[in-house]
């Protein structure tokens, strides 16, 4: 009795954790897939002026739509020793950015695996680069250079010395059109 009940609790807590989406290629299904994931990403498009492709082709790249994604740990003979980073969660987000967001916003019991709360955090974090940097809200380009550099890292220019970076926000933008076109088509014009 003891270990079928044991059995079910580990069954249950497995189900728990969610694989991303089937394709990611597909904004359209993403959001067949996904209940409510349009709604959190519509609702942070309203508040913070985001658009949901912008928002979305950011998950994308940080997590591949992945809730619990860590960066990998870093090895010695093999053997892992510690993460890199303490990104965690769909965007990638690091302890001190997500503190700085939950403070600035009153939102104390945001996570960053929750889909709902990264999109709202993704938005916030826009908004505060149009506001310190100028970035369009928008550039999914300079937004994205500014969202993985750290908007201090992006005023010093640190990502132009980076050429495999600003392939990488190519990428990004490239997904952000993309999705633009697939949502305008799935949602009717």
């Amino acid at each position: 009795m003891k270990n079928s009940l044991l059995l079910i609790m580990m069954v249950l807590q497995a189900g728990c954790a969610s694989s991303p989406p089937r394709n990611t290629a597909d904004i359209c299904r993403i959001f067949e897939e996904r209940d409510g994931w349009y709604a959190s990403a519509r609702d942070s498009a309203r508040k913070w002026g985001v658009s949901i492709p912008v928002q979305m082709a950011i998950i994308n790249q940080e997590s591949s739509f992945v809730e619990d994604a860590r960066p990998p740990r870093v090895t010695f003979l093999g053997i892992p020793l510690w993460r890199s980073s303490s990104a965690y969660g769909f965007g990638q987000a690091k302890d001190e950015t997500w503190d700085w967001y939950r403070e600035k916003t009153t939102r104390s019991q945001a996570d960053r695996d929750d889909f709902a709360d990264v999109t709202d955090f993704i938005g916030w974090y826009a908004q505060q680069s149009t506001t310190r940097l100028g970035i369009p809200k928008n550039d999914a380009y300079h937004q994205y250079l500014a969202y993985h550099e750290g908007q201090g890292g992006f005023q010093k220019g640190s990502w132009r010395g980076k050429p495999w970076l600003q392939n990488v926000a190519r990428k990004v933008a490239a997904t952000a059109s993309r999705y633009r076109q697939q949502l305008s088509q799935c949602q009717g014009g």
